[in-house]
């Protein structure tokens, strides 16, 4: 059994097929294939449910996966660490980011890649479920979800910045020029929202019904790029973080309005995995994230 084998099966079980499998490892589908058949013949035990296509792993092979997830991670931390030992740390960090973070990331990718210029970043918009499930599968290095809300407790973390939310219209919406709107009010208008399987909208769900009021939105969706769209163009109002203005608010026609009755806020941070010892890139995510700051310019929005 060799690192080769285990970091296939890793990619098989991620893609879920043959061929993007052998892609992801740079190999042919043949090679892939044969190597995890050595890989069931030297443990004694089927790994990969067989047929024509890719069927999943069987029980044997679930358990063989975990082992490899991890024994694949700790290899990787390995030569991070003396690639760190070296002075010269590189290769890429994968996170997973709840998609009202997404506009508050790049300050924290960017402090690291000042002190780690080699560095490179993956980041994914997923759900906080997803990313607690992609933790304990090892498929991405850290996650940035919510730490006081449905929180998943993974291991280490750090608080960001703390979420409050603002109800986003066009110029000529009837609200627009409020200086806040109370969350009954708001409930009246024609809205578009997260779809519920975001906690986000869950969130948001909690402070309507706080209010006495259950607004069923016009348009949902999975994107905050898609609700912005609609706001921007549909002249639809749109509850998103406040710092959505870094984005949205740029646009000369967009207001964005502070929602009170009730005031809402949650506590955003960043999740690792408990492991002893940590990577040495996650350690550094994690001091980064302790100094961490919004650029000067959107906080002179906020005010």
């Amino acid at each position: 059994m060799d690192i080769r084998q285990l970091q296939y099966l890793v990619a098989l079980a991620r893609e879920k097929h043959f061929t993007r499998a052998a892609a992801a490892c740079r190999v042919t589908q043949p090679t892939l294939s044969g190597r995890i058949r050595q890989l069931e013949q030297e443990l004694g035990v089927p790994i990969v449910q067989r047929g024509q296509r890719y069927q999943g792993l069987t029980t044997e092979g679930e358990r063989v996966l975990a082992w490899a997830q991890r024994i694949v991670e700790d290899c990787d931390g390995m030569r991070d660490e003396l690639a760190a030992l070296a002075g010269q740390p590189e290769g890429r960090i994968t996170l997973g980011v709840i998609p009202s973070a997404l506009p508050t990331i790049p300050p924290l990718t960017e402090a690291l890649r000042r002190r780690f210029p080699q560095l490179g970043f993956t980041v994914l918009s997923q759900s906080s479920k997803d990313i607690g499930r992609h933790l304990d599968e090892f498929t991405i290095d850290a996650g940035v979800t919510y730490l006081d809300n449905e929180p998943i407790d993974p291991g280490p973390s750090r608080p960001l910045y703390r979420e409050r939310y603002r109800l986003f219209v066009r110029d000529d919406h009837p609200l627009a020029g409020r200086e806040a709107v109370g969350w009954a009010e708001a409930a009246a208008h024609s809205l578009c929202a997260l779809t519920p399987d975001m906690q986000n909208r869950r969130i948001i769900d909690r402070a309507f019904r706080q209010a006495e009021v259950r607004p069923q939105p016009e348009v949902e969706s999975n994107s905050v790029v898609n609700l912005c769209a609609y706001i921007q163009i549909a002249g639809l109002a749109g509850v998103l973080p406040e710092f959505f203005i870094g984005m949205i608010g740029a646009a000369e026609r967009i207001r964005a309005i502070p929602l009170v009755a009730p005031a809402v806020e949650h506590t955003v941070g960043l999740v690792v995995l408990d492991r002893d010892p940590l990577p040495p890139l996650v350690t550094a995510l994690l001091d980064a994230a302790g100094d961490y700051a919004l650029p000067g310019d959107l906080l002179s929005r906020l005010r």
